[in-house]
């Protein structure tokens, strides 16, 4: 396929183009139907919700608050009501705006017993979704052009918080500048640094116009298309990466620029199938939670993985063939016409790297384990909750809302409770409430088709233990003792729900991703040690990036230099979601680094060289993928969107802890401690196991392995005139670029290089002065006579 691709890339070029504006043009058309449904059967608060739901059958369009306050006098004074009432009539007339309810026309309990704070309530005739981003900012102005000195004016709800959001895609466009800069210092060239981007950008285009597609059949959250781009652009980026560096080694080491096309596909890009089917396969990991919330995350992030991994596979070979040998910085082209092909070394820091880490396994392993520990620590103390507007930063108009709502009538009041009964005296109960601890005010509404809504405002805030605290004494004690059937519900105890429910299920959810990545690994590598070493890396690394997660957004260490608000909770579906990216995403780099080992294992059976060669020529590009992955997740701290931005911190955290620490020092330090066991596997199981080849020898690509004993390839290097060339250099290489044997031509100008068995393999000579060329030899049981003509400054294409 893929030298079909390569062959054909206009072909495939057009079809991707196609299809992007294709998609994009019906996703446009169609619109978006997002739906956030919070399902939790066999809840207190679901209970809630549906008695609720047949009390109120019609639900209204979304409510949002205006809030001001008066430094001096109270809100009932005419200096104030002048002000504010003519803008409150102003924003009620405007279309789209369905009733405004005012302190000021009977609403006495919406001003603060000390008279210096009101609030007016908004409600649109569209959710907040819905309601057009015109008429919201049209809202705000009209509400805040009342301001003056001595009084303030600030506004909250779903649908103001639309409207202070940074511009859509400036989260993306950052991330991809930021990994533009990595991928340009990586590669050197410029083409080389489009390539991955490129391909990004049709993966993620073509997942979130299917995605928005799909929302109009199946319920999707609207936090599916962050997540889906965050997720998208870089595995997207990452994939290519892997993909171009392989292809440009190849070119490097003399190969024809379609030939190692095709070899980059054949090795690196079976890696990168095998990488997005595990990542696809820890998303899936969710739907075991049950959760109908995060079945639509599922949906959206797997199918642009998918399109991401397709775009990797079939756009990439086809813009290599655009490009040719100018996937090369000039730097290169110029090195490999004056010197030829690269021989298959590795050198830099890189190579010092693994050899350090070869010779200190024990101090490096122990000091790994110890950076680890300490930023697990404050794991110890997660709580799962829920984000409001109290955290969102105190610049904006919601916080500031949020604020004085809390000062005027109590923490409480931003996040009542609903205690629900369907008929029965509900006398008791209301004096149950009232005699309750941690109860600010308690009113019960007027009965609606036999069920009565019981508001509770708690005297903490939505996001405090205490308020939970309540809940559980509303419904283990109060309502019992009280005589009635009530469940208490509102969106606070339904997000305390949501967080319980979440912690119960987690178990199963990491048992089950880390059972499924065992079993993959353990096939592809045939070890039990391997995938059992990355089951509790995944472990070691996930317990570290909460613990990042928790210091940052629950204890509130450097909130105020990113710009993220208050303190608060972890948001309750974050675990979930952010282990399954992290699982799949670690399990990348698990591939990628442990492939190139075994390979080098099974070559040798020397573990302590396998370990040693595979880290030095996989730690640059991982390390280059996970900082191309940390600049693209830490861009959404930009999104504007709480939940994105704690994901985008916490996986950050998560990839750069288990690419720079865990794949880079304790993996290859606890491979050296194991020793050979590494590759241990039961005989009876190694014949029951499937055989997966993940990355398959070079050699096998190539050429069909004949059977047959070691031979040669001889004969003399001269120039046009006839005369010998000594101290040229001669190697053999496989057609993947693996040095087979280096040697220089004598003085008479004659070589002989050894060749292992009969196959095709690539010979490069080059000499100063002359140039340099390689050829293409296919030796058959016999040894091989060819002899190599280089002329003055010559630099052949391979033939």
């Amino acid at each position: 396929m893929a030298r079909w691709c390569y062959r054909h890339r206009l072909v495939v070029l057009l079809l991707w183009v196609g299809t992007l504006f294709g998609l994009g043009f019906s996703a446009s058309t169609a619109g978006t139907d997002y739906a956030n449904v919070f399902s939790l059967p066999d809840t207190d608060s679901k209970r809630a919700y549906d008695l609720m739901e047949k009390a109120f059958p019609q639900s209204a369009g979304d409510t949002d608050t205006v809030v001001w306050k008066v430094d001096e006098g109270t809100v009932r004074d005419q200096a104030v009501r002048s002000r504010i009432q003519p803008a409150l009539d102003k924003i009620a007339g405007m279309k789209g705006v369905g009733g405004v309810t005012s302190p000021y026309t009977g609403g006495t309990a919406q001003i603060s017993g000390d008279g210096r704070i009101a609030y007016a309530q908004i409600t649109f005739t569209d959710q907040a979704n819905a309601v057009p981003k015109e008429l919201v900012q049209d809202v705000v102005d009209t509400a805040q052009g009342a301001e003056r000195a001595g009084l303030q004016v600030e506004l909250g709800g779903q649908a103001i918080q639309r409207v202070q959001e940074p511009p859509t895609g400036l989260a993306e466009i950052v991330g991809i500048v930021a990994a533009a800069v990595v991928l340009f210092l990586a590669f050197g060239s410029l083409f080389a640094m489009l390539l991955p981007l490129a391909v990004a950008i049709f993966g993620v285009g073509t997942g979130l116009f299917s995605t928005q597609l799909l929302s109009h059949a199946t319920d999707i959250p609207d936090l599916a298309p962050l997540l889906a781009t965050l997720i998208g652009l870089g595995v997207g980026i990452d994939y290519a990466l892997f993909i171009v560096t392989r292809h440009r080694k190849g070119i490097l080491r003399g190969m024809d620029p379609e030939e190692s096309a095709v070899t980059a596909l054949n090795t690196s890009g079976r890696a990168v199938l095998f990488a997005g089917g595990t990542v696809c396969i820890a998303l899936a990991g969710m739907l075991v939670t049950n959760l109908r919330f995060l079945d639509g995350v599922v949906i959206g992030t797997s199918v642009t993985v998918v399109l991401s991994v397709l775009a990797a596979t079939t756009l990439l070979p086809a813009l290599l063939g655009f490009l040719g040998a100018r996937v090369l910085s000039r730097r290169q082209r110029r090195k490999l016409a004056a010197t030829g092909p690269e021989p298959e070394r590795t050198s830099g820091l890189a190579a010092r790297w693994s050899a350090g880490v070869q010779k200190r396994p024990r101090r490096i392993a122990v000091l790994a384990l110890a950076v680890m520990a300490v930023l697990a620590l404050p794991v110890l103390s997660l709580r799962l909750g829920a984000t409001d507007q109290g955290n969102d930063d105190t610049t904006t108009t919601t916080r500031k809302a949020y604020d004085l709502l809390g000062e005027g009538f109590g923490p409480g009041f931003n996040g009542p409770l609903q205690v629900v009964t369907d008929g029965g005296d509900t006398t008791a109960l209301v004096k149950g409430i009232q005699g309750t601890d941690g109860v600010a005010r308690v009113a019960a509404l007027p009965p609606a088709r036999g069920v009565t809504v019981v508001q509770v405002v708690p005297t903490t805030s939505p996001q405090s233990e205490e308020t939970d605290q309540l809940i559980d004494t509303l419904r283990d004690k109060v309502i019992p003792q009280a005589g009635v059937q009530a469940h208490v519900g509102g969106v606070t105890a339904v997000s305390k729900d949501f967080a319980t429910v979440t912690g119960d299920r987690l178990p199963l959810f990491i048992a089950t991703i880390i059972g499924l990545g065992f079993l993959l690994l353990l096939v592809a590598f045939r070890s039990l040690v391997v995938p059992l070493t990355a089951a509790v890396m995944n472990l070691i690394a996930a317990a570290a990036s909460f613990g990042v997660l928790v210091a940052i957004f629950q204890w509130g260490w450097g909130l105020d230099l990113l710009s993220l608000g208050k303190e608060g909770p972890i948001n309750a579906f974050l675990p979930v979601i952010m282990l399954s990216l992290l699982f799949g995403l670690s399990m990348d780099y698990q591939v990628f680094l442990v492939s190139r080992m075994h390979e080098e294992w099974v070559h040798t059976k020397d573990n302590a060289r396998a370990v040693r060669v595979g880290l030095a020529e996989t730690s640059r590009v991982i390390n280059s993928a996970a900082l191309i992955m940390v600049c693209v997740f830490m861009a959404f701290v930009l999104s504007g969107d709480s939940g994105a931005a704690m994901a985008g911190v916490g996986l950050a955290a998560a990839v750069a802890l288990d690419a720079f620490i865990l794949r880079t020092a304790l993996v290859p330090a606890a491979m050296h401690l194991l020793g050979t066991s590494n590759w241990w596997l039961p005989g009876w199981l190694d014949k029951r196991l499937p055989h997966l080849a993940v990355e398959p020898k070079e050699e096998a690509l190539e050429s069909p392995a004949s059977q047959g004993s070691a031979s040669a390839v001889h004969g003399f290097v001269r120039t046009a005139d006839g005369e010998p060339v000594e101290g040229a250099s001669v190697t053999l290489l496989s057609k993947g670029g693996r040095q087979l044997d280096r040697v220089t031509s004598l003085a008479d100008g004659s070589y002989i290089v050894s060749v292992p068995s009969p196959g095709t393999y690539l010979l490069a000579a080059t000499a100063t002065s002359y140039g340099s060329r390689a050829a293409h030899v296919v030796v058959a049981d016999g040894p091989l006579v060819f002899d190599v003509e280089l002329a003055e400054g010559e630099v052949d294409a391979v033939s």
